[in-house]
Parts: C-alpha cells; sequence; structure tokens
C-alpha cells in the first residue's frame, strides 16, 4: 500500500454524503486517504482542499454550481489551481496563510473570518513558521471542517479512538478546537464523523499525549510490516 497515491486518479471512494455535500478520496488504497469535500449553500458548492479525480465535476453538480475552492492548510495545494480553473473560479486562502497562495496556478481571494457571504466561519487553529491551518464551522449544520489536526485515517489513531490528532501535533494539540461542539466533523484524512462527534473530538484532546506512545508503537509496526 503507497504512502501517497500519484498519476492520474481514475477512481475514488465516496465519503460523507449527505443531503448538501459529500466527500471522496481520490486514491483509496493510500495509506495518507487524502480525503476532500464540497458543500452547498445557497444552491452554489464549495470544494475544500480537493484531489482531483475523473468524474469529479459530475459528482459536484449534483449539488450545484461551483462558486470557489478552499484551500484551508499551507501545504494542502493538492489541485486547488486545476479545478478551481476548470470551474472559472478563484481559490480561497485565509488572509494570514503564508506560501501556499504563491504555488497556486489561479485566481486567489483572501478570506477573513467568513468564508464570501455564506455565514460559513473561518478559524484560525494553526499559525507557526512550521505549520498553517484553518477550519471551517458551518454553523446552521454545526458541521466542522478541519484539514489536518485531527483525522480518522489508521496513523491518526490510537486503538480507542474514532477521531485523533495528527501525530505531530498529539503533545500539544490545538486548544481552540476545545471551543467547537460540532455534530459533524470532516477531516482531511479519512471519512468523517457523523455520530457523537462532539464526544469523539473531547475524546481525541483529551487523550492526545498520553495515548502518543500506543499509537506511535502502532504505526511503526503498520509501516514496517506493511
Amino acid at each position: 500500500m503507497p504512502m501517497k497515491g500519484s498519476g492520474p486518479a481514475t477512481d475514488f471512494e465516496e465519503i460523507d454524503r449527505r443531503d448538501e455535500g459529500v466527500g471522496w478520496i481520490a486514491y483509496p488504497d493510500e495509506r495518507m486517504q487524502r480525503a476532500s469535500h464540497a458543500f452547498a449553500v445557497d444552491g452554489e458548492v464549495w470544494v475544500v482542499d480537493p484531489v482531483d479525480v475523473d468524474g469529479l465535476d459530475d459528482l459536484l453538480a449534483e449539488f450545484g454550481d461551483v462558486a470557489g475552492v478552499v484551500t484551508l492548510l499551507d501545504r494542502h495545494k493538492r489541485d486547488a489551481d486545476t479545478v478551481a480553473n476548470r470551474h472559472d473560479v478563484s481559490v480561497y486562502v485565509p488572509e494570514w496563510m503564508d506560501g501556499v497562495a504563491g504555488k497556486l496556478d489561479a485566481p486567489v481571494e483572501r478570506v477573513y473570518r467568513e468564508l464570501g457571504d455564506t455565514g460559513v466561519g473561518v478559524h484560525k487553529l494553526v499559525d507557526n513558521a512550521f505549520w498553517q491551518e484553518a477550519a471551517l464551522l458551518i454553523e446552521d449544520r454545526n458541521t466542522l471542517v478541519v484539514p489536518e489536526s485531527v483525522g480518522t485515517a489508521s496513523y491518526f489513531r490510537a486503538a480507542s479512538e474514532r477521531l485523533g490528532v495528527h501525530p505531530m501535533l498529539r503533545l500539544i494539540p490545538p486548544k481552540k478546537l476545545r471551543q467547537f461542539s460540532p455534530d459533524r466533523v470532516l477531516v482531511g484524512h479519512g471519512a468523517g464523523v457523523h455520530e457523537d462527534a462532539t464526544r469523539a473530538l473531547e475524546t481525541a484532546l483529551r487523550g492526545s499525549r498520553t495515548k502518543s506512545p500506543g499509537l506511535y508503537a502502532k504505526t511503526l509496526k503498520e509501516f514496517v510490516l506493511g
């Protein structure tokens, strides 16, 4: 199983389908389980951290016309510019996020506390020299979108966790995540959590440090033994 898929993605695994949106994993067999998301607001579709794949436009068209593409992590360029250019829209990047905007070969718009006029909140999670990350809160659906700080891919989760803090953040998880009590958490690596999501998030943050040794041992074993 490769860490990260490469080459044209011709198949994908659909995840997180609901009335107002959907997610997908473009390379279902990769360890990273890079997840992308789309959600609709007033008939317009916003695409988050996309990995492009054959058939994506048909999937997005089920929810409306694409209004914009959103990049929430400074290293999640992914295929944001490709998808944006194909739909003749901009890539939206948090105004405080450095670096990634200059790598995008597409129009870029900076966002502050709200994504356009959607009512979707943009929240700063991490901002340092090594890591810049934002989350989206779709308030009317109480859905939290977190690209990297937490995930459900195997290497994020200790044995008893449904949702886990990123291995590099487990000793000091982002404090701002504690302010949210979501009904649903969508993540950038793996399928989302749709039941009892607040408890899953609280458990992940509370056990982040103490469960780290077990997670690191499990991950090492998985990578060594394949």
